[in-house]
């Protein structure tokens, strides 16, 4: 199936890069016929899609997809996945994701692209989560310092979200696109990329902000990676696995 270019600009694979894109190809290894999966948005979470999409045809396999954007959404019909409504389902099998940074304790960082709402219920919603991330993005003592924290935000009664953040000493920028207008979620919110400088407790952090009634969700994902595969710069992956899972 043909894959509009200007829809998916800077997710397109050709075919040989899904077939040899190791990282990828780990990540969906124990994806089976049968299974319902969840894909995450972003451009490592679009090197998922295309190796499943991939795998798909090679495999014969029968699979139903969610996907936690709509630009994952249409890539995924794009290259023939069967992309069905998550409105109605309680449970999927497994959820295979990107990240924007990862840590040693396995806390992930997200929201680069503003999808962490639908994101986090994916990861909520899955029996088991895998997020892919390269070797740069493992941070060195903890996420969330060498890059912002997205926190989306209702634009109703903003000013008193913004003034509620700056009390747990959240401050930070609205993001705006390539145009200068204002960023907005597939469900409608802001994001405001907020800077932190490291020494705060990141659980404690999360659940501040989760207090904060203006404050939708958040990119701080503390303990819902079941797995992570960390691709190294020679090619080999390195794979960090959560105690009991």
């Amino acid at each position: 199936m043909e894959m509009s270019s200007h829809l998916h600009r800077g997710f397109a694979l050709s075919k040989q890069q899904a077939t040899v894109d190791h990282l990828a190809n780990t990540a969906i290894a124990e994806i089976v016929s049968g299974m319902t999966v969840g894909l995450g948005a972003g451009l490592t979470a679009a090197r998922g899609i295309h190796a499943l999409a991939q795998r798909v045809i090679d495999d014969g396999m029968d699979i139903n997809c969610v996907a936690a954007s709509e630009r994952a959404e249409d890539l995924g019909r794009s290259l023939g996945l069967k992309i069905i409504d998550f409105a109605m389902l309680e449970e999927i099998d497994i959820l295979v994701d990107g990240a924007d940074e990862v840590d040693r304790s396995m806390v992930v960082l997200k929201g680069s692209r503003g999808a962490m709402t639908r994101e986090r219920i994916l990861c909520w919603a899955s029996k088991r989560t895998i997020f892919m991330v390269g070797e740069k993005k493992v941070a060195v003592e903890k996420v969330g310092v060498s890059c912002p924290l997205p926190i989306a935000i209702m634009a109703y009664g903003v000013a008193s979200t913004r003034k509620a953040l700056r009390h747990i000493g959240i401050n930070g920028v609205i993001r705006q696109d390539m145009d200068g207008r204002l960023f907005l979620t597939d469900n409608g919110n802001l994001v405001l990329d907020a800077t932190i400088n490291g020494n705060e407790n990141l659980p404690e952090l999360a659940m501040g902000l989760n207090d904060i009634p203006g404050v939708i969700d958040h990119g701080l994902f503390i303990d819902e990676a079941d797995t992570i595969l960390i691709e190294k710069e020679d090619g080999t992956i390195e794979r960090l696995d959560r105690a009991g899972t």
